[in-house]
């Protein structure tokens, strides 16, 4: 803190200060920069521009582009080799049996299980009814028997005999056989005497081959 009582050499004396004050009191400019300090510059102040910047940017697309392309064809050349193949067919020649050897066959049946031609070789005459009529009855149940395990049968005709029929033109005269009085073209007007029979099935067993079927029953021997 300076002393009151020490005098500044470098002051202004009274008159130099009485001098200064009428000057204010008659210079407004003075007093006003006697009165008023000197503005002091103010600190810069920061300030925040946004200014809009331009920035490139490379944005890579990609753009499909058709090219036509010439295409090379490769020719492919397929060479083929024939070859012939020689195959060696066996044939089989089988023996033709013959035509008669299924009817010896079932003749042969016949007269294993009916005695069918033993009864047809017999001499009737002499014998009384009573002993034909049980020979009868054994041959008849042993050929149906036959018949109907290896012989389908069925009647030519469904309708009951004495039906009366009408035959017309072009009847198969195989499976129909007219009787009586035949006379000029059909139709033929007639009663059914008999239904007639149609083998649809035939299921005779097999015969080996070197069995000779001329042989419709073997000969019988008692041995003693």
């Amino acid at each position: 803190m300076t002393d009151p009582t020490v005098v500044d050499p470098a002051a202004p004396g009274f008159f130099a200060r009485l001098a200064l004050a009428l000057r204010v009191l008659f210079d407004a400019v003075l007093a006003r920069k006697l009165l008023l300090p000197e503005p002091r510059a103010l600190p810069p102040v920061e300030r925040i521009v946004e200014k809009p910047v331009e920035v490139e940017k490379i944005v890579e697309r990609v753009v499909e582009k058709v090219v036509e392309k010439p295409v090379e064809v490769e020719k492919i050349v397929e060479r083929v080799v024939e070859k012939t193949v020689e195959k060696v067919v066996e044939k089989v020649v089988e023996k033709t049996r013959p035509p008669e050897e299924g009817a010896l066959h079932l003749l042969s049946i016949l007269q294993r299980d009916g005695r069918l031609l033993d009864f047809l070789g017999e001499e009737l005459t002499g014998l009384k009814d009573a002993e034909i009529g049980a020979a009868v009855r054994l041959v008849h149940q042993g050929c149906k028997k036959a018949l109907a395990t290896y012989v389908v049968l069925k009647p030519v005709h469904t309708e009951p005999e004495g039906t009366v029929i009408v035959v017309d033109k072009g009847f198969d005269a195989h499976a129909l056989r007219l009787a009586g009085n035949v006379k000029g073209e059909p139709p033929y007007k007639g009663t059914l005497a008999h239904a007639g029979w149609r083998a649809v099935e035939v299921k005779l067993p097999e015969r080996p081959a070197f069995v000779d079927a001329r042989v419709i029953a073997p000969a019988e021997v008692e041995v003693r």
